[in-house]
């Protein structure tokens, strides 16, 4: 009998172990997608001839002799990106004013008309080795609207915007991981707008560079956030629905932008791009007004802590540099990022759940700092609670959650409880959306439990991290 049961619970042991894991949900990212999304934090660099007439739209009328940086140093942005925790650098290759950073062989607009290095230099080049020398990925922001080209207007310009395309994907800057379009679109020399052809535009993107992610309005990699003051929806789907829409001015309205479509047809992050200056470019004038460091963590949870990647602008001065006084600010940033969540207060937690899939799924996998581990629930059970036992009383103001985005974004609702050292149970936040990151600011807490309460769930929640912070920086704040 004896072995008889230890045979029963062995087999009952090896069926939990197998149960399946949960059906994808809805849209669902491409793994590209979700490698971007881990990235977290990217540099924008705009530099080009704004740079050094203190315009932020170029009127492509500005002769090329114009562009003449004095140090031009991209190992030097390389290297303050890195030790600011960013993970890749885009860059202006192409803004509206249509002057080119690199030798464009359709463009007589470009740095090979510049009296830089005589010609010969190539900014693209110089940035994309400095990146790949310090482990960063690299992207392009090349604008179709072109200020310059007298095709612009013209179903020819299409043409020329294609081959524009092909002559950065080429290989030349090795891969790029991101494409940054806009829906930019002015009228050209003969007074006409241009018709952007953008399943050409995309379709030549990828047949060199399958894995870039293309930005703009509606993707279709990652979907501009709405705004440009840093701030993600406090709900925020990755999904979207792009039928019938398009960059520029045929998008979907900001506010659905900003929160994207809770059934949308397609997987479309938010991308926050926001700029560390009052403007895009570099003005000497703005040197003593770069943004405070309660304002870029009050930004970066409003973005990073909110489901979208953040893209801050940090453009380098007329030498070819960035400024000391962003360099020390990105510097300051990253060292408060590093005190804020260099401990998890949570870890360590005896985690217990509502309900659990199986052995594979079991809580713990919350705390267990793999991305590809999580607890669920079983199939119809929507709603249902984790529960963290601290082991003793903690401090904290900043909740951390993660939902496994691979299989699809599906809290709609959940709530955080703290058990007090009265033993009282108490709402301490109650939001929508998670995704593939969710950081809830609230007051000073001190508790010896907290719960993760899933109120709404479109299918079983799928939770891979939590954490417990302490904020004693930037306070409470949520905008």
């Amino acid at each position: 009998m004896r072995k008889y049961s230890l045979l029963i619970v062995a087999s009952a042991l090896v069926a939990c172990a197998r149960v399946a894991a949960p059906e994808p949900y809805g849209a669902i990212p491409s793994p590209q997608q979700v490698e971007w999304q881990k990235m977290e934090m990217n540099m924008f660099a705009h530099f080009g001839p704004n740079t050094f007439t203190g315009m932020e739209w170029g009127l492509g009328t500005e002769a090329e002799d114009i562009f003449n940086p004095t140090d031009l140093d991209c190992g030097q942005w390389a290297s303050i990106a890195k030790a600011a925790g960013f993970k890749g650098i885009i860059i202006t290759g192409k803004h509206h004013d249509g002057f080119c950073l690199w030798p464009n062989p359709v463009s007589t607009h470009t740095v090979a008309r510049s009296p830089w290095k005589n010609g010969k230099g190539d900014v693209l080049k110089e940035l994309s080795d400095a990146c790949a020398a310090e482990g960063l990925k690299f992207g392009v922001y090349i604008s179709p609207w072109d200020r310059n080209d007298p095709h612009y207007g013209t179903p020819e310009y299409n043409d020329v915007y294609v081959e524009t395309l092909k002559s950065v994907h080429d290989g030349t800057y090795g891969e790029i991981f991101e494409q940054w379009f806009d829906g930019a679109n002015g009228e050209g020399p003969n007074g006409k707008k241009q018709v952007y052809d953008w399943p050409r535009f995309h379709e030549t993107v990828l047949s060199l560079q399958p894995k870039a992610i293309m930005f703009s309005d509606v993707g279709p990699g990652c979907r501009w956030v709405g705004n440009e003051s840093g701030v993600a929806g406090r709900t925020n789907w990755s999904s979207l629905n792009t039928k019938g829409f398009t960059p520029g001015a045929g998008s979907p309205p900001t506010d659905t932008l900003n929160q994207g479509n809770v059934h949308g047809d397609t997987w479309h992050p938010a991308e926050t791009d926001v700029s560390i200056r009052p403007g895009w470019f570099w003005r000497e004038s703005e040197n003593s007004k770069v943004k405070s460091l309660e304002k870029l963590l009050s930004i970066y949870y409003t973005s990073v802590g909110r489901n979208s990647l953040l893209l801050l602008n940090v453009p380098p001065d007329n030498r070819g540099r960035i400024h000391p006084a962003d360099s020390a600010r990105l510097i300051e940033f990253k060292a408060a990022l590093d005190e804020i969540f260099s401990e998890n207060l949570a870890l360590g937690a005896k985690v217990t759940a509502s309900n659990v899939r199986g052995r594979a799924f079991k809580p713990s996998n919350i705390l267990d700092g793999n991305h590809d581990t999580y607890w669920a629930t079983e199939d119809g059970v929507n709603e249902a609670y984790v529960t963290f036992d601290l082991k003793g009383v903690k401090t904290f103001n900043r909740v951390m959650v993660q939902e496994y985005i691979p299989l699809g974004q599906r809290v709609s609702s959940f709530t955080i409880e703290a058990e007090g050292v009265d033993g009282v149970w108490e709402e301490i936040a109650r939001e929508t959306t998670i995704g593939y990151k969710r950081i809830v600011p609230t007051e000073k807490i001190t508790a010896s439990k907290v719960r993760v309460n899933i109120t709404g769930s479109y299918a079983p929640p799928v939770i891979n991290g939590f954490g417990l912070y302490l904020d004693n920086i930037s306070g409470y704040n949520e905008e």
